[in-house]
């Protein structure tokens, strides 16, 4: 892929009106939402999508979120029955991510969907990602502003580490405040699967939705679904105990005494959520700066939050040799 210059930009109006005019000629532009950075290109514009798929390294058979400014505008383009409704006005704007049957009518590209007769829609919650939108008219879609199958990006200068010469430009609009991706779920009838899990707990689904369903009908037809993903350059030992000698340790809760790192010392699921991706990239960083070949991960619970994090190391670890 040849080299192009990566702008940097600001929040500012000026700024997102520059990105904005950047997505009408057809560029890709990382952008901050409340879940981890992500890359936007116009829905609508088949060679915008496709770009991403070459800049991050991407499957074009995995299809792409799409990214709306409010539930009318999801309307136009998804058939909203009534949980999806019921969970789009409670969870939106939001990290909830429903997979819905396309209306024959949509404008998003089949690129974005990977041919599927579905599409992944969301509406962010951030101001940045909102303007954005509302700003160039049209459906964007976002997946994570990362090489595909690495660690997400939660700052700018995480996007511009992984894509920088790759993409035309990069919105700093600080650290996102959940810090995992959204929360993806299929509509089946009158029931709700889980596809992946994300920054809203099954608990509060539930609460909306009512008992979710085991069985997903098209796990294949939904992003967020490869078996490999969000790894970094070292090898993971989950569950671990301790650190040992030629490892970074990153660890959980006040036990983890001469952790490397700790994604939070009082044990809260809901810091160490936000500070996953940020912590397991200076992990990273680490390993190779001492040349260690492991980073080894403290026990999270499976609680709340904890079950996204647990999803998320299983899938990074899961080109491990056997530790």
């Amino acid at each position: 892929m040849n080299q192009i210059n990566t702008m940097e930009l600001t929040s500012s109006q000026k700024d997102i009106g520059t990105a904005v005019e950047l997505l009408r000629r057809g560029c890709i532009v990382g952008f901050p939402t409340e879940t981890v950075y992500g890359l936007a290109a116009d829905a609508t514009n088949p060679k915008a999508v496709r770009r991403i798929f070459a800049a991050k390294g991407r499957p074009s058979s995995n299809p792409l979120i799409v990214h709306l400014a409010d539930i009318e505008n999801a309307s136009d383009h998804v058939e909203l029955g009534y949980v999806a409704r019921m969970l789009g006005e409670h969870f939106w704007p939001g990290p909830l991510t429903l997979v819905l049957p396309a209306k024959p009518s949509t404008t998003v590209c089949r690129e974005a969907t990977a041919g599927a007769p579905t599409l992944a829609v969301r509406i962010p919650a951030h101001d940045v990602a909102l303007e954005l939108i509302g700003c160039l008219g049209r459906p964007i879609v976002a997946p994570s502003a990362n090489i595909s199958g690495r660690v997400s990006p939660t700052c700018a200068s995480h996007v511009r580490l992984d894509l920088g010469g790759r993409i035309d430009a990069v919105i700093d609009g600080n650290s996102c405040p959940h810090g995992l991706e959204s929360t993806i779920v299929e509509i089946i009838g009158d029931g709700v699967a889980v596809l992946r899990d994300g920054a809203i707990p099954r608990t509060q689904l539930a609460s909306v939705a009512g008992t979710l369903l085991r069985n997903p009908l098209r796990p294949a037809a939904a992003p967020g679904q490869l078996a490999s993903h969000y790894a970094p350059s070292t090898r993971l030992r989950l569950d671990a105990s301790t650190g040992q000698h030629g490892e970074v340790w990153l660890g959980f809760g006040s036990e983890a005494t001469g952790a490397d790192f700790n994604l939070s010392e009082l044990a809260d699921i809901n810091e160490a959520a936000h500070n996953f991706y940020g912590m397991l990239r200076a992990a990273d960083q680490k390993a190779a700066s001492k040349s260690y070949q492991i980073i080894a991960i403290s026990v999270i619970p499976q609680t709340g939050l904890g079950r996204a994090i647990n999803d998320r190391l299983r899938r990074a670890a899961h080109d491990n040799a056997a530790l």
